[in-house]
């Protein structure tokens, strides 16, 4: 709650919730539709200035009711074709994600910390257990 109050007052951008991944030294904030470019400031002046306060790297994903769109959300930048969610015979939820080829490395990032990042939303929002690049 102190993380969302303090991102809130810094940058004007109403968050729904901050993932703390201690495991890759980040805060993710989930901010409302419509609320991206009022997070990240000019130039990304916000997220510097948050990281700068935190010591911890920040990154800002969109809000999608669709868990296709937040998936493709949470990649970003990387150019997503496709979101196909399905069921294993065992009952797991997969989420195969169809990335344009020059894009694969920026959707993995580096030591799988977007994919990481798309794993850990999919799974706190839809209990999708995994999600695949292909």
């Amino acid at each position: 709650m102190r993380y969302i109050t303090l991102f809130e007052s810094l940058t004007g951008a109403i968050t729904q919730d901050c993932i703390i991944d201690n495991k890759m030294n980040r805060l993710i904030f989930i901010v409302r539709p419509g609320y991206m470019g009022l997070a990240i400031g000019k130039g990304g002046c916000n997220v510097k200035r948050l990281q700068r306060m935190l010591g911890k790297t920040i990154e800002v994903v969109e809000y999608a009711e669709r868990p296709e769109d937040f998936i493709r959300n949470s990649l970003l930048p990387a150019r997503v074709r496709a979101v196909k969610i399905s069921k294993t015979p065992n009952g797991k939820k997969i989420a195969y994600v169809t990335i344009d080829p020059q894009d694969k490395g920026l959707a993995i990032g580096k030591e799988g910390r977007n994919i990481g990042r798309a794993r850990i939303i999919a799974k706190r929002y839809f209990d999708i257990d995994h999600v695949v690049i292909v």
